[in-house]
């Protein structure tokens, strides 16, 4: 009797282990995000095809890992599984000085190019239709007064929608990691472009070469899309600035400046 309840445990804590990692699996795949709520035990009981004492063993493996957390009134959740990087110093002095927007702009170049690429080798319908939907999104807010902020947030979806596509979880991690530091770059690209109605065009034609070239399955063209599309918001930023310089040395000049 005691060898059939061991045999009987052992199992269920076999069960319990492989219900840890499917959902596990579907944290990493972004499928279930840091802050979501999970379904009800009996919804993850149909969808895992496992009992009610395998899920809720399941979810106890998670608490104690620390990649769940439960709150007596609001469920099980997902936790918050990094430090948000906006909230470390390092972050802070990236994110604050004027001179690093440059080094930023860099590193999306070498994210976002090679998630466009693997965003078209690797996407599935429900993917595309994802990124068709933040296209969208993005394309009437282009066409409506919200502010800049909003914007910026919308342009930041499409592409981190594009990410989530290359179905790379440590690339999607990344990526998500660095919101904040990034999202700063997007609003200073929409905050300075957008309002110059010539830059402004260059940048709808380069999104939408971009979404094309996704959609149709080519990945050098994605590729070489979201480059163009980084590369010439680059030099169109640097250009912005060296204007704002030659403005000031101007001023300065006829104010007699000594």
């Amino acid at each position: 009797m005691e060898k059939d309840e061991e045999d009987h445990d052992e199992g269920g804590a076999q069960i319990a282990d492989v219900v840890a990692r499917r959902l596990e699996g579907l944290i990493v795949d972004g499928v279930l995000k840091p802050g979501q709520v999970l379904p009800s035990e009996r919804r993850l009981m149909v969808k895992l095809g496992a009992s009610r004492s395998a899920v809720r063993e399941g979810l106890k493996v998670l608490r104690a890992r620390g990649i769940i957390e439960t709150e007596h009134g609001r469920g099980s959740f997902v936790a918050l599984l990094t430090t948000q990087p906006a909230l470390t110093p390092m972050m802070h002095l990236l994110g604050s000085q004027p001179r690093t927007l440059f080094d930023i702009f860099e590193v999306r170049a070498m994210l976002e190019s090679e998630s466009a690429r693997l965003a078209a080798l690797r996407g599935t319908q429900a993917d595309f239709a994802l990124i068709t939907r933040r296209y969208e999104e993005m394309l009437a807010a282009n066409a409506s007064e919200v502010g800049e902020s909003t914007r910026a947030r919308l342009d930041y979806a499409f592409h981190l929608a594009i990410c989530e596509a290359s179905h790379n979880p440590v690339l999607v991690h990344t990526l998500s990691s660095l919101t904040d530091l990034l999202l700063s770059s997007v609003f200073a690209s929409v905050n300075n472009l957008y309002h110059r109605e010539s830059e402004k065009r260059v940048i709808d034609r380069q999104h939408a070469r971009l979404y094309k070239a996704v959609l149709a399955r080519q990945p050098e063209q994605a590729r070489k899309a979201a480059s163009t599309h980084i590369a010439t918001t680059m030099a169109c930023m640097r250009e912005i600035e060296a204007e704002e310089q030659r403005l000031v040395r101007a001023t300065l000049r006829l104010e007699g400046w000594r």
